[in-house]
């Protein structure tokens, strides 16, 4: 699935301020709940902390990808955060992370949830492109330059 069909302007926040991987949970978690229909805080939170629990999807050079599948949901949602101060994540390098794209979906996606996962590891995986992202001074920069970035 493109990102332009994940994400809204809405569902993107410059600026975080979050002292911990669980507070970055409870924001996607809130966002996704208060703005898409048929879905519940407790639920996203849980499928979001239990994929954590298999192992960090902190993916390394500063970027997470919390992701799950939820019975729930209807359609596949984005949010996308760059914090104010980097948390820990546990993330694969150590780092902590700035740069968070968070993907619920489907339970029944699992083909286009992985696929969905390889297109942002391999937009992030780009210096170029994660510097662009920490240089957006607002949230609308940050939605242009994810769309910019998804069609490359």
């Amino acid at each position: 699935m493109s990102i332009k069909n994940l994400l809204s302007a809405d569902f993107i926040i410059h600026d975080l301020k979050v002292g911990s991987k669980k507070r970055v949970m409870d924001h996607i978690s809130a966002i996704i709940s208060d703005g898409v229909d048929n879905t519940d805080y407790d639920t996203i939170f849980s499928g979001l902390i239990e994929r954590e629990r298999l192992g960090s999807t902190g993916i390394g050079e500063g970027v997470a990808i919390p992701h799950c599948r939820l019975d729930d949901i209807e359609d596949a949602v984005g949010v996308f955060f760059k914090l104010s101060q980097a948390v820990d994540f546990d993330a694969i390098d150590k780092q902590p992370v700035d740069l968070i794209f968070a993907l619920v979906v489907p339970s029944n996606s699992c083909d286009e949830h992985l696929n969905t996962l390889a297109q942002l590891a391999e937009m992030f995986s780009q210096e170029d492109n994660r510097n662009r992202l920490r240089k957006c001074t607002n949230a609308e920069e940050l939605y242009q330059m994810l769309l910019k970035q998804s069609d490359q």
